[in-house]
Parts: C-alpha cells; structure tokens; sequence
C-alpha cells in the first residue's frame, strides 16, 4: 500500500487545522461545504461511502442527511482521529475494498488534490455505485486554486500562467494550509470532468462555494441505470 503523506501532519490537521471547521461549531463553514453536500449529495438512506475521509470532518454532515457514514483513508493517522466518528477502513481509493454496485452513494470532499490518479478513483467510484447511484465531489476550485493562484488578497485573486497543465507542487500563497505541507496534485478542468465521463457516469449537477472568487468546485456524477461503467 503506498505511503500516506498525511500521517505525518495527522495530529495537526485535527488540533488545528480543521479544529475550527467542524460540523456544528460556531462560524465552522467559510467554504460553504454544508450548502454543497446537501445540494449535491442530498437526502437518503443507506451507507454513504466517503473516500479520503481523513478525520471523518464531515461525518455529521452525511450522518444529518440521513445517510451513513463509512469512510476509508490511506492515512491510518487520519482514521486514528476518525474512529469515534463513523466507521473507516484503511484503504487506497484507487483499489477499495467494497463489492461493485453495492453502495447508493459516494463522497469526495476536498481530497482530489491529494490523489495523484484521481481518474483510478473515480472509476473505482463507478465500480462500487449501484446503477442510479451516484457521486458527489466536492473539492478545491481548478480554475481559482492551486500553484499557479495567489489568494493572499480575497478580493482580487492573482492566477499566474500553469493552469493549464496538470502537475504536483507544494508551492503555495500561505503556510498555513495544507499544501506546503504534502503538496496537492492539479487538474485543469476539462480533465477533471473528463474523469467521469470516462468513467461511465453522467455528469447531474454543479456547484460552486466560497467567495468572492469561489474556492471550491463541486458535481454529482450519476451510474447509469443500466449499471455500464468503464472498466480499468
């Protein structure tokens, strides 16, 4: 199983980095998330499968739509803090241990740019969605974050020529994020989309959060309900 870069910053992400962001605390959504996950993954019932769930920050969400949470992480430092919060496994997205068409929903929030083939784990998405089921993404914005984007002034972000190009950097505006830390992988969109055309599913539904230049991007992606998907 390949490494996890986020053992090594695990313990900070839940003190600190996120500690002010939880489902339920005081001013806990500057981007928007709550909005996102109920527009797009919506109300249901049944295991709702989080990939890259890290410390299960977003286990309250799902669990208040009604869904239940499951999560798997690579990071067996994440899932430590993540226990008390919903069921994990460790596992690589990209080779999850679930039965194909066996679950009506999939999450991905803010985890794209930690994964260097996010296009294998979209399909492995496809591969466990029963037919009508769908996935939901929700990551940073392609166009208005990454190397190449300097946020340091809201109001009138900065975007340098390599958005264009796909790449890993641990370049970034602040040290106080995540980025400089493990780095994040980038994605233009058209490739990003073009990861789940490619895998069978139909794109539903956009969004955007964060502002005023939004910061995250967000679909949900559809099986088709006869069950075709690609295949690796």
């Amino acid at each position: 199983m390949p490494e996890a870069a986020y053992d090594e910053i695990a313990d900070w992400y839940e003190t600190e980095f996120t500690a002010g962001q939880r489902y339920g605390a005081a001013h806990a959504d500057p981007l928007g998330l709550d909005a996102l996950i109920r527009d797009l993954l919506g109300a249901g019932s049944g295991p709702c499968l989080e990939i890259g769930c890290g410390t299960g920050v977003h286990a309250g969400r799902v669990r208040d739509l009604g869904w239940t949470p499951v999560g798997v992480d690579l990071s067996g430092g994440m899932l430590r803090h993540a226990r008390g919060r919903l069921p994990v496994a460790r596992a690589d997205a990209a080779r999850l241990p679930v039965r194909d068409a066996s679950v009506s929903a999939v999450l991905s929030v803010m985890v794209h740019t930690d994964m260097p083939d996010y296009s294998a784990v979209v399909r492995e998405a496809a591969r466990v969605l029963r037919p009508g089921g769908a996935l939901t993404h929700i990551g940073v914005h392609p166009c208005f974050c990454g190397a190449f984007a300097d946020r340091r002034d809201a109001e009138a972000v900065v975007i340098r020529p390599g958005y264009r190009e796909s790449h890993w950097s641990r370049e970034s505006w602040t040290d106080q994020g995540v980025r400089d830390k493990v780095g994040a992988s980038h994605l233009p969109l058209p490739a990003l989309l073009g990861a789940f055309t490619a895998a069978g599913l139909v794109l539903d539904r956009f969004a955007e959060g964060g502002g005023p230049t939004p910061v995250v991007f967000g679909l949900r992606a559809v099986r088709p309900a006869d069950g075709a998907v690609a295949r690796p």
